[in-house]
């Protein structure tokens, strides 16, 4: 059975789990937003609680708030930053749309622990939220969170795969494949300018991330309710966003406009836009490597993916593109977020947009399943798998789309026969195009060369 404590706020009385660190407001939102199960990330909360800390030395710089009372804040703020009570913070991410919940939890532990370590009471509102309101902090909050885990987890993730898959790519240049379009046989091309593709797709993302950081690293810190800036002092925006900065090694500055960055979220709209794209990138690049390893026998089998785990509970032997599927599964819920992102990003109601949280766990949901596997995809499915030559090489002596180098001499129409015949024939198309033209054996060789073929141009 559990043991209860009274607490009490604007509202009035209610029961809290004696050995709970928060108050009434907590309580009062655990027990109105029991929806999903779904709690604010780790990252986020530990921002906050940056946040709660940045303001306390901000404001005893001020000479706001009392030393002692402001050193404990900062004090137990750092605890929590260091991940501890973790289970403190439990409300769901279905809450208030402004986060208050949220805020007023962190404010509650802090100032409950921070009482502890003082000789003066430390109050949840007047000390630890001072200079605040949750319509900046929460802001602020999905702004410093998104950007430090893009800086610390996803840019070196990807530039993690992108390296990686250069560095296959470079290995592979030896190797001539049969190039697609439509899923149909083309002209031919080497391994190196494949993987180059995804490469750049990977290049191209982490370029776009960047380009957005900017405006992300714009916070609300100082806007307080609903832009003005009312109740916190005139230099304590300036003086939050040195002071973030300095702590955290990204370059936060306050926001030209308090009023833009309460009403509105289109920083970590357009951020989790790039991160679509992103997600469209690894799409392409997992259903490829699916492509390529599928088989042994009666697929591809361009590729084999280095085993990593059985892959049938009922048929013996096989192997499955484990990575490749749970990149694509990434990628799937990554652009569910955007969708979710985007309809929450507009719904800023005139002075403050009201769903806070459901941006916040979304964009830093997508950070984190990105770069995690992003990892996996570099180290455990393009890292080491290994080529099937002899697949390689058959399919290329038996493309008809070969023909297409002799277009030049021969015509389109000439070209198109050949193409039928060895095709209809199952002929290596150079057997069938020495029968069928003037061209001689050492011509056709030459022309006909795939490697060659690859380097484009005219023969």
């Amino acid at each position: 059975m559990t043991d209860y404590r009274i607490e009490k706020d604007s509202m009035g009385e209610l029961q809290v789990p004696v050995n709970a660190l928060y108050g009434a407001q907590t309580q009062r939102a655990i027990n109105n937003f029991s929806i999903s199960g779904l709690e604010m990330p780790a990252a986020f909360i530990q921002t906050v609680a940056l946040i709660k800390q940045t303001a306390a030395k901000v404001n005893i710089d001020l000479a706001l708030l009392d030393k002692e009372q402001g050193k404990a804040i900062i004090q137990v703020a750092e605890e929590i930053i260091q991940g501890n009570y973790a289970e403190q913070f439990p409300i769901d991410i279905f809450q208030t749309g402004s986060g208050t919940s949220t805020n007023m939890n962190l404010n509650e532990v802090i100032a409950h622990l921070a009482s502890k370590i003082s000789s003066k009471s430390v109050g949840a509102n007047d000390h630890v939220n001072m200079g605040q309101s949750s319509n900046d902090v929460i802001p602020t909050a999905i702004h410093i969170s998104a950007a430090l885990e893009c800086h610390r987890q996803l840019l070196p993730a990807l530039t993690h795969l992108a390296e990686t898959i250069e560095t296959k790519a470079a290995a592979c240049a030896d190797y001539t494949k049969t190039g697609r379009t439509h899923l149909m046989d083309a002209m031919p091309m080497t391994l190196e300018q494949e993987l180059g593709a995804w490469a750049l797709q990977i290049r191209n993302g982490i370029a776009r991330v960047e380009s957005a950081l900017p405006r992300v690293q714009k916070i609300a810190q100082g806007g307080t309710a609903v832009g003005t800036g009312i109740n916190a002092h005139p230099e304590f925006a300036a003086k939050f966003a040195a002071s973030m900065s300095e702590v955290s090694g990204v370059n936060f500055v306050a926001n030209d406009s308090f009023f833009e960055s309460l009403s509105c979220q289109d920083a970590i709209v357009e951020l989790s836009g790039q991160l679509k794209t992103i997600a469209v990138s690894l799409m392409k690049i997992a259903n490829d490597l699916r492509w390529m390893n599928s088989g042994p026998l009666a697929g591809l089998g361009e590729i084999e993916l280095t085993a990593l785990q059985p892959g049938s509970s009922i048929m013996p032997g096989k192997v499955n593109p484990v990575i490749p599927e749970a990149t694509a599964m990434v990628a799937a819920q990554v652009i569910g977020n955007d969708a979710t992102i985007t309809i929450a990003g507009q719904s800023g109601s005139f002075q403050l947009n009201v769903m806070l949280p459901v941006i916040a766990y979304n964009i830093l949901q997508s950070i984190e399943i990105i770069s995690q596997v992003s990892k996996a995809l570099a180290d455990t499915a393009i890292a080491d798998f290994t080529v099937r030559v002899e697949n390689l090489e058959q399919a290329l002596a038996k493309n008809p789309i070969l023909v297409t180098a002799l277009n030049p001499i021969i015509g389109y129409a000439k070209a198109a026969e050949i193409a039928k015949a060895a095709y209809k024939q199952g002929r290596p198309i150079i057997d069938v195009a020495d029968e069928m033209t003037e061209l001689s054996k050492e011509e056709l060789e030459k022309i006909l060369n795939p490697k060659h073929l690859a380097e484009g141009g005219v023969n």
